[in-house]
Formats: C-alpha cells, structure tokens, sequence
C-alpha cells in the first residue's frame, strides 16, 4: 500500500471558540488546542502541507466578523508556519474556495482534519472530501464541540462530538487520536477505518448482551 499523501486541515481555530460567543466544550478546549499544535508542528517537521482554514461570516453577523479580535486565528495557529491559507464563507472548507484546486495541484490524497467544530464545519469538510474520492482522517482529541438547544431537542457537546466522530469513523473518516496519527506519520502509513455493517453489527451485540446482564 502506497504512503498516504497527507495535507493537514486546521480548521476555524478562531478566538470566537474561545474567547467569543461560541466556546467549544468537549473536549475541553485546551487540550484539543494542544493536539491541534502538535499536529501542526508534527506536520511542518513531516514535510505535510499545512492548510489553515479562517471562516468570515457576512457583515452583521454576530459571530466571525472580518477584523474583529474573535474572528481572529487563535495565536497558538498564528504563530505557527502554513503552506496555504483559505479564507471560507460556508461550513465546508472546498464550497467557494480554491481547496479543491489547491490539494489536486499537489497530488494529495488524504486530508487529516483538527479544528472546529466536529458537528459543522469538520463534517462538512469530510463529508465533501468523501464525495470528491478524497480519504479523510479526523483527530477526536484535536477537534471539538459544544452543546446544542432548539425545537428539536437538546444535545450536549459530548454527545454531539462523541456521535459524530462514530458515524464519521464507520463511513467517511478515519477517526484517530493525535498519538495515533503521529504514529502513522512517522510509519508512513494510512489509518484504518471502520465500515456501516460491521459498526452496526458490534452495536446490536452489545444492546443484546446488556438485555442478558
């Protein structure tokens, strides 16, 4: 099996998940910021493209307003050094931008996606790369969510996070660890994934042993 030929995707790492309206909590922001900054700097000393991601929202807006300190790349990712810097108006890092160009351009294959948020603009990023014949990878521990209420119900950011990341691991993504992944990079190597029938089949077992305990 050929090598994977990886770019890395830091998504959305604005001071709004942080200092803002929007505070990511699971996992806890700090530590999905550490892996988020080792990866980069894993990635610089790989020779894996880094591909910074800023989103703006339209004027107005009450969250990432062009030139605000929220809007703003958290310092941790700014200080850091990046092959390619893609400013982003939709939830998906390839609607309107020069992504998709950019990463053909360079034979790359695999994305591996950190950032914010897993239930936003991480899926839709992977999801897309899925639909373009891209393999994608999605590091749990470098990514995070935060807790949602409307008329359809409530969700709390782990539950968010921790659903996505399964659903994403049995069809679209390789979800991973940033230890697992640096293991990979190191070994060359692309990351397993997981497929529908098998992660179905492991649910229904477990439910069936819990009805017998």
């Amino acid at each position: 099996m050929n090598a994977p030929r990886r770019a890395l995707v830091v998504i959305d790492v604005q001071n709004e998940y942080f200092t803002g309206h929007l505070p990511i909590e699971y996992p806890p922001v700090d530590a999905s910021l550490r892996h988020i900054g080792l990866a980069m700097d894993a990635a610089t000393a790989a020779g894996i493209p880094v591909v910074v991601v800023q989103h703006t929202s339209p004027a107005g807006a009450p969250v990432f307003r062009k030139g605000t300190p929220t809007w703003a790349l958290h310092p941790e990712i700014a200080r850091r050094p990046h092959d390619h810097w893609i400013e982003k108006h939709h939830p998906s890092a390839f609607k309107d931008t020069d992504f998709e160009a950019w990463i053909r351009a360079r034979g790359i294959d695999t994305l591996t996606i950190v950032g914010y948020m897993t239930h936003n603009c991480d899926v839709s990023t992977v999801m897309q790369a899925s639909h373009l014949g891209l393999k994608a990878e999605l590091l749990a521990d470098a990514t995070g969510s935060l807790p949602y209420e409307n008329s359809a119900g409530r969700a709390s950011a782990e539950e968010i996070h921790r659903a996505f990341i399964v659903v994403l691991h049995s069809n679209f993504a390789a979800v991973a660890t940033t230890a697992e992944w640096l293991a990979a990079v190191q070994a060359g190597q692309a990351l397993p994934m997981d497929n529908v029938p098998m992660s179905n089949q492991r649910a229904r077992a477990t439910a069936a042993e819990h009805r017998l305990s």
